[in-house]
């Protein structure tokens, strides 16, 4: 006999259970949800209310599904303000409206963990209780399952860095035109006159001293910019001592003293860049600890993939080429819906475009140019 139940939180579900059908990546690991739902990262204080699908056949999980009724559209990386304006203008409410997405991380994986149709019949039957249904950043067997129920597509713009067989960065570097190769060794050169070293620490080799030094760094880079951080001390803790084969960190330092970290998380395959601070500006530093450093790593390490996330143009000069990230969205109220597609396929058209345009700022040597 098959069920579908609604759960706030997963402490009732069993971990090998639920990680049986999460596969590798570690944002949708049944430790990376409990840790953001158990901390109050992502909790209905802060706007996120857990609403997670369990499918169950013969009292076996079957499927699974991360949602969260959001009463904003904070920490998600697909910019629906507009959407939510004019649901409001009109005296039509939008929030809540429900998400499915791991809070704060726009990263593609699986947002239907098992039994995808069952999981995308049940949403979308949970979702008429709000104003509309946004999954974000789905895989591509996800995306297939989503839009053949009727869900429209939407396109934002990532920069990735992807691995061509390269045998250490000096070869990355070989690849790419006269002046980007030139640029970069200045950028890098110009941090190492500045006396700064970079250490990497993997998984339980990042002491709670460490976490201390780069919380403090991830929370001056929310202050900098007039934010409040998602993300908390304890939230870090505990996901690094639940995930340490997922966790790699990289502090700066000189003459002994840390001036900033990175944090990254990684799989079998790809490094994904998450936060970044520093308690001192070093000019370059960022693109040494957040890009060029990541690059180093993953080549040394085999991977395939290093996704450097969202926005940010000048990624392309340092190797990272624009990919398209795919969100899918019902709305329940039949004319916001039609303006809404109307919209999405207007933008769409405009995503395309801008990317084709990026694109043709690669720093890589086309097959034809000199070495």
């Amino acid at each position: 006999m098959e069920s579908v139940t609604v759960v706030d939180s997963l402490r009732a579900v069993d971990a090998e259970e639920w990680n049986a059908l999460a596969g590798k990546q570690p944002f949708v690991r049944h430790e990376f949800l409990s840790a953001l739902i158990e901390t109050g990262c992502a909790s209905p204080r802060s706007g996120w209310t857990p609403q997670f699908l369990l499918a169950r056949r013969a009292g076996a999980l079957v499927g699974a599904m991360p949602l969260f009724a959001k009463s904003h559209s904070y920490g998600e990386y697909v910019f629906d303000w507009a959407w939510a304006d004019a649901h409001e203008r009109h005296g039509v409410d939008y929030y809540p409206k429900l998400l499915g997405a791991i809070p704060f991380t726009p990263v593609r994986g699986q947002r239907l963990l098992g039994e995808k149709d069952l999981l995308v019949d049940a949403a979308l039957q949970l979702a008429r209780e709000y104003s509309s249904l946004h999954v974000l950043f789905p895989a591509e067997e996800d995306l297939g399952a989503l839009l053949g129920r009727g869900m429209m597509l939407r396109r934002t713009v990532q920069f990735h860095w992807r691995n061509a067989g390269y045998a250490d960065f000096e070869d990355f570097l070989g690849r790419m035109t006269h002046q980007r190769r030139k640029n970069i060794r200045q950028e890098r050169r110009k941090v190492r006159e500045a006396g700064v070293t970079c250490t990497w620490l993997d998984g339980h080799a990042i002491e709670r001293r460490h976490w201390e030094f780069f919380n403090r760094c991830y929370r001056r880079t929310y202050a900098e910019h007039r934010s409040t951080p998602y993300l908390s001390l304890d939230f870090f803790l505990r996901v690094g001592a639940a995930l340490p084969e997922h966790m790699a960190l990289v502090i700066a330092e000189r003459a002994g003293r840390p001036l900033a970290a990175s944090l990254f998380f990684r799989d079998q395959s790809s490094l994904y860049g998450r936060y970044w601070g520093a308690v001192e500006h070093v000019p370059l530093l960022h693109f040494e600890c957040c890009y060029y450093q990541a690059i180093e790593y993953a080549i040394a390490r085999g991977l395939k993939v290093f996704e450097g996330g969202a926005q940010g143009e000048h990624k392309i000069f340092r190797g990272l080429l624009p990919v398209e990230g795919p969100s899918a969205h019902w709305l329940a109220h039949p004319r916001f819906a039609r303006a809404v597609e109307d919209f999405l396929r207007r933008e769409g058209a405009g995503i395309t475009h801008y990317v084709d345009e990026l694109r043709e700022h690669s720093p890589f040597k086309q097959p034809k140019e000199e070495k």
